[in-house]
């Protein structure tokens, strides 16, 4: 059994490491955004029994994974399932890179011009991460990072090929 979760900033890297880690190692993947939002404007929060449910399914149909996202509630519910966690903790410059850089993620926006659209709020929201207090927090993070028992590395810049 493989089952890896991956957290970090928006703009980390997590959905591009994910990917990379999927293939390779023929693991299930499973981006937490598709479940953390509901379908509202603005977004609001799915509540957390649902996507504790969603997870569980996840979970359930798959043997090998890798989990991502930056919900520390989501991801501290997934972390008693995983044997590997990975922290993309990189720079809010580099975070703020990639996102400019990022490619078009058709599971999360209808069309490249709605993402993009959406870059001047992901940008901002980047910038507080290391300010926040929240579950999107560089501090929940850290949190949970410091309380993983198991197998953990740590990312401080973008992770090569």
């Amino acid at each position: 059994m493989r089952n890896i979760v991956i957290f970090g900033n928006s703009g980390s890297g997590k959905s591009t490491l994910a990917g990379k880690l999927a293939s390779r190692q023929q693991l299930a993947h499973f981006d937490l955004d598709v479940i953390a939002w509901q379908q509202t404007n603005p977004p609001t929060r799915q509540p957390l029994a649902e996507s504790f449910m969603q997870i569980d399914q996840f979970i359930k149909e798959n043997h090998d994974w890798v989990i991502e996202g930056c919900y520390s509630d989501l991801i501290a519910y997934v972390m008693v399932h995983a044997d590997k966690a990975i922290f993309m903790n990189l720079s809010v410059a580099d975070c703020i890179d990639n996102a400019k850089k990022r490619p078009w993620e058709p599971h999360k926006y209808p069309s490249k011009q709605a993402q993009d659209k959406n870059l001047p709020m992901l940008l901002n929201w980047i910038k507080d991460y290391e300010s926040r207090t929240d579950t999107f927090s560089l501090s929940a993070h850290q949190a949970l990072y410091d309380e993983f028992t198991r197998e953990k590395v740590m990312y401080t810049h973008n992770v090569p090929d």
